[in-house]
């Protein structure tokens, strides 16, 4: 069941990055961000009052929190990212860090001990999304920025998982709630810093992407759910490496609907990315 609710957490992440990265090259990346986190904030606490009426402990509400910092530091970073470059390319590297920080930390902190198939698995997917990102450093100054902007995100990534899986089973969906609370802040904080002064701050062309970039933030929201529940029955290193498989989708949807070119590493890499899937889904 853990396999199957972080796979889920991949495909919500993946399309919730999608959309949100195609809105941030209308209406701006700064503006996505805060209207996402607005969306999954607004939707996480109605559903926390619904399904799970109890309060959660304050110490599940601190790494909530901190798992938002990690989350606007990485919201922000991306759409900036996308907005410069091509999607198929920021989001991988992203994920990249944001898979293999937690893995090394559950591991070496946590004493995690994966069966040798998973880590199989994972040595696999690690790799493979770097390979997702290949060719990125030669497509010019734009491409190089983007880079950058994608390995800051892959931080707040790191930090965003490593934090929530912390919190406790019975909190509920609680932590997501106060993560969204807290990464609303800091977005609108690096918004006023990073897009201050620049074209991201003008007006969009409709209410259209605005909606679209609420929605993204619902999707990333419901990924995070999806991801606190997969590691309350599964270790850290497998729920992170098998959520982390999202990239996948915007790559695809890059290609098919924006018409973005693959390298052959790129194609190499989905390839083994679903292998390693696979692995880690049937060990």
């Amino acid at each position: 069941m853990g396999t199957l609710l972080a796979l889920m957490s991949a495909l919500s992440y993946g399309l919730s990055d999608f959309w949100g990265g195609t809105a941030s090259r209308r209406v701006g990346f700064a503006r996505v961000a805060l209207l996402g986190q607005l969306g999954g904030l607004a939707v996480t606490a109605l559903a926390g009052l619904l399904v799970f009426p109890a309060g959660p402990h304050p110490a599940d509400l601190g790494w909530g929190a901190l798992s938002g910092v990690g989350t606007g530091i990485a919201m922000t970073f991306l759409f900036r990212g996308i907005s410069r470059g091509a999607m198929s390319v920021v989001v991988p590297i992203s994920a990249v860090g944001g898979a293999a920080l937690p893995v090394l930390l559950g591991t070496a902190l946590l004493g995690e001990r994966p069966a040798a198939s998973v880590w199989a698995g994972i040595a696999m997917a690690v790799p493979a999304l770097w390979l997702v990102a290949g060719g990125a450093t030669g497509a010019g100054p734009n491409a190089r920025a983007a880079v950058g902007d994608g390995l800051i995100a892959g931080v707040g990534i790191a930090v965003q998982y490593l934090a929530l899986a912390r919190a406790a089973p019975a909190s509920g969906i609680w932590p997501v709630t106060a993560g969204r609370a807290a990464a609303v802040v800091l977005v609108a904080a690096f918004a006023w810093t990073l897009a201050s002064g620049s074209s991201d701050t003008a007006p969009g062309p409709g209410h259209r992407a605005d909606l679209t970039a609420v929605f993204s933030g619902i999707l990333a929201a419901a990924a995070l759910v999806s991801y606190l529940f997969a590691t309350r029955t599964e270790y850290l290193a497998v729920a992170v490496v098998l959520s982390s498989l999202y990239p996948i989708v915007p790559v695809v949807l890059g290609v098919t609907a924006l018409r973005e070119r693959l390298h052959s590493s790129q194609i190499i890499g989905l390839v083994a990315a679903s292998a390693a899937s696979i692995v880690i889904a049937t060990s």
